[in-house]
């Protein structure tokens, strides 16, 4: 028995890395060649007109696999989308030290660390922009001295990514005071993961202390920020508390509806449901660069509760909805015949689930439904002559 088990779980380890691969970049920044992992989502190959967000490790020789395990996982529940992890290789003699040199005195990127702040923007990213399927969506993450060198991407007039986690980073000078400044100036959605463990280290835990208050003073919603401080976490345990949560702060809006997000977001309006619902998916497409369909369980909840609350009118964006997402299936059609329906117009009502029909089932929604549907309807209309 044990030797099945562990076969299978050998099987279960082939296929979960079936998509990571390296590659050696050749770069004239660095003048030498720097490794890279590549981490493709499974769907890479049997779907070849999707695109992904990519994820840009530093420390990429640790990071990569505890990243991919999380996104594995928050993936195998549809909680995450799929993603491109690009993971930099920093341990060769000393690399990550030199690729986060900086001018203590002005606090930038200093020779070697200048070097590598050009590769990765002007090297890497068109690199891996032209050889795989991307969005622009994109985030970088690292920890310590990586992870506030990861910060210095947001100096830039238009920061060079949309997302930042930052593991317990070892701040430049002064960088407790830029980088909320500049998110006192950002105009477009924006992603900011903080964390440290409580039992980090002290001159690496107080600039983060400081650096967190003045995010919170600068006060801009359209920056997406959380601080984690992990209880019983060194400086190095605490990454593994930290991925998860980083990931799923930041594709937050992906998840399926809830009944968190149902109780805090949905219940408590007073209409506007389907228009909620039309926004969700939007966000995921414009601002994560991610495009899906409605899920039918989605769909089904924001029913529910246009039915609950007599918003008949509103089952007509769901219909508008269904037909974009859904054009063959004969969602939008009896999402039209049930709003009739529940406004008392039997005959318009009948003519819609007939419409129906003659559609795709989809889900719950079978041709029988609809033909009995349609008997229900036309003598409900005799009955009103």
């Amino acid at each position: 028995m044990k030797k099945v088990c562990l076969y299978f779980a050998l099987l279960i380890s082939v296929v979960a890395f079936a998509q990571k691969t390296f590659d050696n970049i050749k770069s004239e920044k660095l003048g030498t060649d720097r490794r890279i992992t590549i981490g493709l989502p499974a769907s890479y190959e049997t779907n070849p007109s999707k695109k992904y967000p990519v994820l840009y490790l530093l420390d990429g020789d640790y990071l990569f696999d505890a990243f991919s395990g999380a996104i594995n996982y928050g993936v195998y529940w549809d909680d995450l989308p799929e993603m491109i992890i690009i993971g930099i290789h920093q341990n060769h003699d000393g690399e990550r030290y030199d690729d986060s040199m900086i001018d203590q005195n002005v606090g930038v990127p200093f020779e070697k660390g200048e070097e590598f702040f050009e590769f990765i923007g002007g090297e890497l990213l068109p690199y891996i922009e032209k050889k795989y399927r991307t969005t622009p969506f994109k985030i970088i993450a690292g920890h310590d001295i990586t992870a506030s060198f990861a910060n210095f991407f947001l100096y830039k007039d238009r920061p060079l990514f949309n997302g930042y986690i930052c593991l317990s980073p070892e701040l430049a000078p002064k960088m407790e005071i830029r980088i909320a400044e500049k998110f006192a100036q950002v105009k477009e959605p924006f992603f900011y993961y903080l964390s440290a463990g409580e039992g980090d280290i002290k001159k690496i835990k107080e600039p983060i202390e400081k650096l967190d208050s003045n995010i919170k003073i600068a006060n801009n919603p359209l920056v997406n920020y959380k601080y984690d401080v992990f209880k019983n976490a060194t400086h190095y345990t605490e990454v593994l508390y930290s991925i998860p949560n980083a990931l799923y702060h930041i594709f937050e809006v992906y998840k399926p509806i809830n009944s968190a997000e149902f109780k805090d977001k949905i219940a408590v309006l007073k209409s506007g449901y389907a228009d909620y619902l039309d926004n969700k998916y939007n966000i995921m497409s414009e601002v994560l660069g991610v495009d899906i369909p409605v899920r039918m369980n989605d769909f089904k909840v924001i029913e529910d509760v246009i039915l609950k609350n007599n918003a008949y009118d509103e089952l007509a964006k769901l219909a508008e909805i269904a037909n974009v997402d859904y054009p063959l299936a004969m969602l939008g059609e009896y999402e039209l015949g049930l709003m009739h329906e529940k406004m008392g117009e039997p005959k318009r009502a009948s003519k819609r689930y007939q419409n129906a029909s003659q559609m795709q089932p989809i889900g719950e929604l079978t041709k029988d439904l609809m033909y009995e549907k349609i008997d229900e309807m036309n003598t409900l209309a005799k009955k009103t002559k």
